[in-house]
C-alpha cells in the first residue's frame, strides 16, 4: 500500500480525495498498488466530512512521515506551496500539482530539485485540466519538433466571448452570468486580463523547447476592452473573437509569444471551441495539427488529471520519469514591439474618406471593413502584416490627424 497526502481541500482537492476514495480499486488495478490517502492539510476545520480522521493543519506530520511517498499539492498560488513543494521534493517524496501559477514560476527550480533528489515533479492538470496536454507532448509527440502551440486556455473568457458572439451580451452581462455559474470568480481579473492563459501557455512554451519561458515575458492582453463592435467587426471579415495563447519557435532560437484577443477565420479549427470549453493546438513539424478538446476546469475535471499523475508516481518510485526544463531568461523571447502580424483597427473620426486615405498611406494593404448599422463617425480596416511598432507609430499619425482609436485587434492566420 503507497501512502499519499493531499495539500489543500478546496474545490480540486475534495475532488481529489473524492476520486482517490472512489475509485479506490480502479486506481489500485491500474497502479499495481493500493493508494491510501494518508493526510489531508487545510487550515479550516471540515468537522462533517467521512475523512475527518485524515485532516491536520501542521505540514511537518506530511514532510516527517516516510511512509507518505506521494504529495499531492492543491493548493494554489505561490506561497506556501512553493516551500512545501520543495521541502517535500529535498525529503524524497514526489509531488504533483495543478497550480498553475507556481509551476510557470518556479517549474525549473522545481523540477531540478525533484531531479536531484530522484523523485517526480508532475502537473498535467497545471495547463488544461482534464484535458490531456503534458504528457501527450513529453510522450506522444516527442518525435516532433514543435512549430506552433496554440490555443483557449481559459473556459472564463471563452464562456464571456461566446455569450458576446452568440447572444448579444455586453461583455460586463456576460461576466456577471460567468460568476452568477460559478464560471469566474468574485475577483476575476486573473481570467479576464489574460493571467491564466498567460501561465499556461508560459508552461507549454517552456515544456516544448527545453527553457524556462517566464510568464512576466510573455505579452499579455485580456478580453475587458472587447466590446460588441467589435464582435459585429470580427463576423463581417469572417471569424470571431477568441482570447488565444500561442507560441512560435523562431529560425534564431528565440520564441514568438503572447496571449491576446485575436480574429479567428470561422473554418478555423478553434473558431467553434465555445463555452466553457478549452482548444489546444499543437503543430508538430512531423504530426501536422493535432488538437486537444475538453473541459479545461472543474473540480471532477482537473481532479481527474491530479490522481493520474498520483498514479504515474506511484508506477515511478523506483525509476524516475523524465519531465525537464533548464532555466531561462529574457533573451529566449522576441519583443513583442518586433513581432509582425496583420491587425484590425477602428477608429473614430468626422471624415471617413480622409480616414481612408490616411490609413492607406500609413498602413501596409489597409482594407477598409464595413458592418451592418455601424456609426456615422467609424471607420474601420484591416492591415497587412506589420511590425508591433510599425502599427503602433501609424496608430500615432492617426491620433495627431484628430482620429480616436477604439479598437486594435491582432488577426490570427490559425
Amino acid at each position: 500500500m503507497i501512502q499519499v497526502a493531499v495539500m489543500g481541500h478546496g474545490v480540486v482537492g475534495s475532488g481529489v480525495v473524492e476520486v482517490l476514495e472512489q475509485h479506490r480499486d480502479s486506481i489500485a488495478k491500474r497502479a499495481k498498488e493500493e493508494i491510501n490517502i494518508k493526510y489531508i492539510l487545510d487550515i479550516r476545520e471540515f468537522p462533517d466530512s467521512p475523512y475527518v480522521e485524515k485532516f491536520t493543519k501542521n505540514f511537518e506530520d506530511i514532510l516527517d512521515d516516510d511512509e507518505v511517498k506521494v504529495v499531492a499539492e492543491v493548493m494554489g498560488g505561490v506561497n506556501p506551496a512553493y516551500d512545501f513543494t520543495k521541502r517535500c521534493l529535498m525529503a524524497g517524496k514526489s509531488v504533483v500539482t495543478s497550480n498553475k501559477e507556481l509551476v510557470a514560476t518556479r517549474g525549473a527550480e522545481l523540477l531540478e530539485v525533484a531531479r536531484a533528489n530522484n523523485v517526480n515533479y508532475l502537473f498535467e492538470a497545471s495547463v488544461g485540466g482534464g484535458i490531456p496536454i503534458i504528457r501527450p507532448i513529453n510522450q506522444c509527440l516527442a518525435a516532433n519538433e514543435f512549430v506552433e502551440i496554440a490555443g483557449i486556455l481559459n473556459g472564463t473568457t471563452n464562456f464571456i466571448l461566446t455569450k458576446m458572439i452568440k447572444d448579444q451580451m455586453s461583455f460586463e452581462n456576460a461576466l456577471k452570468m460567468a460568476q452568477q455559474l460559478g464560471y469566474a470568480e468574485r475577483k476575476p481579473e486573473a481570467d479576464i486580463e489574460g493571467q491564466d492563459a498567460c501561465r499556461k501557455i508560459a508552461i507549454l512554451a517552456s515544456l516544448c523547447y527545453g527553457k524556462h519561458i517566464y510568464p512576466d515575458l510573455v505579452h499579455t492582453q485580456g478580453i475587458t476592452k472587447i466590446t460588441l463592435d467589435d464582435v459585429a467587426y470580427a463576423s463581417a471579415w469572417g471569424g470571431v473573437i477568441k482570447l488565444i495563447g500561442q507560441v512560435m519557435r523562431l529560425d534564431d532560437g528565440r520564441v514568438d509569444i503572447s496571449v491576446e484577443p485575436m480574429f479567428i477565420a470561422k473554418d478555423s479549427q478553434l473558431a467553434n471551441v465555445d463555452d466553457v470549453f478549452n482548444g489546444i493546438l499543437v503543430r508538430g513539424d512531423a504530426t501536422g495539427d493535432v488538437v486537444f478538446y475538453g473541459k479545461g476546469a472543474g473540480k471532477l475535471p482537473t481532479a481527474s488529471a491530479v490522481v493520474a499523475d498520483i498514479i504515474d508516481c506511484v508506477k515511478h518510485l523506483k525509476s524516475r520519469k523524465y519531465l525537464y526544463w533548464e532555466d531561462g531568461d529574457a533573451s529566449l523571447v522576441k519583443p513583442y514591439e518586433e513581432t509582425a502580424f496583420p491587425v484590425f483597427i477602428r477608429v473614430r473620426t468626422q471624415d471617413k474618406t480622409a480616414a481612408a486615405n490616411q490609413a492607406a498611406e500609413l498602413f501596409r494593404d489597409a482594407k477598409a471593413l464595413s458592418r451592418a448599422d455601424e456609426a456615422a463617425d467609424e471607420f474601420a480596416f484591416t492591415t497587412g502584416i506589420m511590425m508591433v511598432s510599425e502599427v503602433s507609430a501609424a496608430i500615432e499619425q492617426l491620433e495627431k490627424a484628430g482620429m480616436t482609436l477604439l479598437s486594435r485587434i491582432r488577426i490570427s492566420d490559425l
